[in-house]
């Protein structure tokens, strides 16, 4: 049986958010909402249901996360410095207005709901913004190739949510050229990379299950983060 259910307890509904871009498939080549598989894939692995949540009219964020156990912000593309008050560095992708739109809604929705909500590397740096933090456009030196998929390793900070989920330092999989730069109030680091950067980030004890990661635990097989958010959705 599943981590996230019983057989008297239904898995709980998570919800994962979603690209909206261009795809190419068979003879269609058209707009599609995307997701990479790895997201659905451990979010069964820790015991819940995946489904998927296409940008959307922010006005019906609030509907949507009422129908939803728990919440996942995935990752994506840049977020637009507007929203944090920075100018665009060269560097900075382009901006994903209605993803920034609607995950933003979503996030405010979960917050105000206590809905179990995990931020992953876009869904981290977006969940800091959406509480007043700012992030960092481009990181020099983090990890050996910017923009492309690596691992690093990355400490849990004693005594926090993610420590009691991860309690030793772990090899992740890593694929970011920014990260937070002013943490948000309301929020706590919990874990850190071994050049100084905030890879993970939380709600205090009482204050709901939120947390947000920096790196990409849908591609590799650890499940104890998600496993952690399936659980607190039941």
């Amino acid at each position: 049986m599943p981590t996230g259910g019983t057989a008297d307890t239904p898995r709980p509904l998570i919800g994962v958010t979603t690209y909206l871009d261009r795809a190419a498939w068979g003879v269609w080549d058209m707009p599609a909402v995307l997701l990479p598989e790895g997201y659905p894939r451990l979010v069964q692995a820790a015991g819940g249901l995946a489904v998927m949540l296409p940008p959307d009219a922010p006005s019906a964020a609030a509907d949507v996360v009422a129908r939803l156990d728990g919440l996942v912000v995935a990752g994506g593309p840049d977020v637009e410095p507007a929203r944090y008050g920075a100018e665009r560095d060269p560097r900075t992708g382009p901006p994903a207005v209605r993803r920034d739109a609607w995950e933003l809604a979503l996030i405010d929705a979960a917050l105000a709901s206590g809905t179990p909500l995990l931020g992953i590397c876009r869904g981290m740096q977006l969940l800091n913004v959406a509480l007043g933090g700012t992030l960092v456009q481009h990181l020099d030196g983090h990890v050996e190739r910017p923009g492309f998929f690596g691992h690093h390793t990355v400490e849990p900070v004693p005594g926090t949510r993610y420590a009691s989920l991860v309690p030793e330092a772990t090899e992740v999989p890593t694929y970011h050229h920014q990260a937070v730069d002013r943490v948000a109030g309301g929020l706590t680091p919990s874990a850190y990379a071994r050049d100084g950067t905030v890879e993970a980030v939380e709600t205090p004890a009482g204050a709901g299950w939120v947390l947000g990661v920096q790196w990409h635990p849908e591609m590799g097989a650890d499940t104890r983060v998600m496993t952690g958010l399936v659980r607190a959705s039941c």
